[in-house]
């Protein structure tokens, strides 16, 4: 009788408990250390861009001090309990900027996850933010997505009862980088991670731009989207179909050569001075001096995006982080940049702002699995540093399509965008993988024009690539299969 009246004591805290589960105004009194809740409120506007109206959901605003001269600001998306799908994804950030990644907490949010999303420790786009404030730049590279995500988890908890059943991270470019520095630091922190164009060799990323820069000082922007054009005609039709894509732009060996100007020069064609500069971009970044490779080459199909980083620019994209995190000089001069001397010297000055580890064992062994995604035609992340990646990830832990799955998209340019297919939902694969140990074969992309889908395309995990089966539409990914490369 004792044991039945205590069993219904029990019971009785416990509705108790039910009953007084906090209401989103109430979570401003959650006491998590270093972090302060600085408002809750129910709400159906988003933030970003657009004036969205999204379904009610509470939103969280959040700071995060971990460690002294760390502020990371954060929000939490909170859906109504009976919209909740019992799961949490974390949202990344893009180039070095605070801004958070509101489209990707908007999606997140409508599908019934609770998302979260920081401004990684500062806010605005330019990187004078961790000059004289190397905490700062720690929070960048690493730190505010797991104080975010370590702090989510139990607002989420305290608002719902219970732990989310399964832990998301998803990210492009810079949430790329995110996303892999997660699953190499803290592996613990998700179950399942998309890590797109992810530029995780972030230094050496960087010296590329300013290599880049360098060598193509006499190849004009309007030169670009010619050079462009004659790569795609020489390569289209390597995989035996001609479609206006570079299945495999590692196979083509376009030379600018071809376009060399007879005479003098015009807008149709290359001078010997800009046909030696694509070739040295094409090449990658070497060290001058004795030809060491530094850094792969922007690939062929990777023209068009040149401009907006290292072609006609007065000066190479993230030139800041060298003046700023590097050298520590406002007016440093790329021009002095020594090749022998400078890539030493930054990676041993903050080797953490990469995410170069590939022992990835301890993610795999918590049953953690890695989606990752990379244009073809990147003009920011050389698709060959992320295969390098992946392929180092395998051999350092041997069977990486258990738990690590690379997908690779023909004509698509950085995180979107291009010729090619560059539309896909990684997430609802990652989920399929992790809550239903369903691994995703192909990946389905769709390109549009005019706001109608035009032409979708399978993507298949790598080494294997999507041939056309000899009949059906080539803009219907039902005509392909993932086959094994020949």
């Amino acid at each position: 009788m004792r044991r039945i009246q205590n069993a219904a004591v029990l019971f009785v805290l416990f509705a108790s408990n039910l009953a007084a589960a906090p209401t989103c105004d109430s979570l401003t009194s959650l006491a998590i250390p270093n972090v302060t809740i600085v408002s809750a409120a129910p709400t159906t506007a988003s933030p970003g861009r657009g004036a969205r109206t999204l379904p009610v959901f509470c939103r969280v605003l959040a700071t995060a001090r971990p460690v002294a001269d760390s502020e990371i600001r954060f929000e939490v998306w909170l859906p109504a309990p009976d919209a909740w799908n019992r799961k949490f994804v974390g949202t990344g950030n893009g180039g070095y900027s605070g801004a958070l990644g509101y489209r990707e907490m908007e999606t997140a949010l409508e599908r019934g996850y609770a998302t979260a999303g920081s401004n990684t420790g500062h806010e605005g786009d330019d990187l004078k933010f961790g000059l004289g404030h190397p905490e700062k730049i720690n929070d960048w590279a690493f730190r505010a997505v797991h104080a975010m995500t370590d702090a989510a988890k139990l607002i989420v908890r305290d608002y719902y009862g219970h732990f989310a059943s399964h832990a998301y991270f998803t990210g492009c470019s810079t949430g790329g980088h995110q996303a892999l520095s997660e699953a190499q630091r803290y592996p613990a922190d998700y179950d399942g991670i998309v890590a797109g164009d992810p530029g995780n060799d972030r230094t050496r990323l960087n010296i590329g731009f300013l290599y880049s820069w360098l060598v193509a000082a006499d190849l004009p922007s309007a030169k670009l989207p010619v050079l462009h054009r004659a790569a795609v005609a020489a390569c289209d039709a390597l995989d035996g179909l001609k479609d206006g894509l570079i299945s495999d732009p590692r196979r083509c060996k376009f030379d600018p050569a071809t376009l060399l100007c007879p005479s003098g020069d015009d807008a149709t064609c290359l001078t010997a001075s800009q046909v030696e500069a694509a070739r040295k971009v094409y090449s990658g970044a070497r060290n001058p001096r004795t030809g060491e490779q530094i850094f792969p080459g922007w690939i062929r199909g990777s023209e068009t995006g040149w401009g907006a980083y290292f072609v006609g620019r007065p000066e190479p994209a993230r030139l800041d982080f060298w003046r700023y995190w590097i050298f520590g000089d406002p007016a440093w001069d790329p021009r002095t940049f020594d090749f022998d001397r400078d890539a030493e010297f930054a990676e041993s000055t903050l080797p953490q702002v990469n995410a170069n580890d590939p022992d990835l064992t301890p993610f795999r062994k918590r049953g953690g699995k890695l989606i990752s995604y990379q244009g073809w035609a990147d003009p920011v992340v050389p698709p060959e540093d992320t295969i390098r990646y992946y392929e180092a990830v395998a051999r350092a832990t041997g069977n990486t399509g258990s738990f690590y799955r690379l997908f690779l998209a023909p004509g698509m340019a950085h995180c979107g965008g291009g010729e090619g297919p560059n539309a896909l939902d990684a997430l609802s694969a990652l989920d399929a993988w992790v809550s239903k140990d369903n691994p995703p074969d192909r990946i389905v992309a769709s390109h549009s024009s005019n706001g109608h889908i035009d032409r979708t395309r399978p993507l298949c995990p790598y080494p294997q690539i999507a041939k056309w089966n000899g009949k059906g539409s080539i803009d219907d990914a039902a005509s392909f299969s993932c086959v094994n490369p020949r």
